[in-house]
């Protein structure tokens, strides 16, 4: 499972810099929020759970693992969509649906995460030569 999460970390590293990139160019640093978000959010976290689950692989393959897996990152794109909805004008409301509902999945996910470390993460480190 790490190596699925460290592929969907690259992803948001590409769209956290594009946007990075974006703001500078046109000078619109109102998405700032957003940028930071897809960064730690995606970028980053996303890097760091691959990397736990890679170095730790009883974690990641279970169903905790699965289930972390499906919720953080269906929770995710909902979530982030949300930072960009609340810098529209008339659509804080509808952008506060999926800022919970996104996150909801997300804390859910988070949840399933730290009960799984707490349960496989033993100790013993896997090295693999592949």
């Amino acid at each position: 499972m790490g190596p699925r999460w460290i592929k969907v970390a690259a992803i948001y590293f590409i769209i956290g810099i594009s946007l990075g990139i974006f703001m500078s160019s046109t000078l619109q640093l109102n998405w700032a929020s957003a940028h930071a978000h897809i960064n730690l959010a995606g970028w980053v976290s996303v890097a760091i759970m691959g990397l736990i689950y890679s170095v730790y692989p009883a974690a990641g393959n279970n169903s905790l693992g699965r289930w972390h897996f499906w919720l953080y990152n269906i929770g995710l794109p909902f979530f982030f969509l949300s930072t960009f909805m609340v810098q529209i004008p008339d659509m804080l409301a509808f952008a506060h649906v999926f800022t919970f509902g996104g996150a909801g999945a997300m804390a859910a996910g988070l949840i399933v995460f730290v009960v799984n470390i707490f349960k496989n993460v033993n100790g013993r480190i896997v090295f693999k030569d592949n």
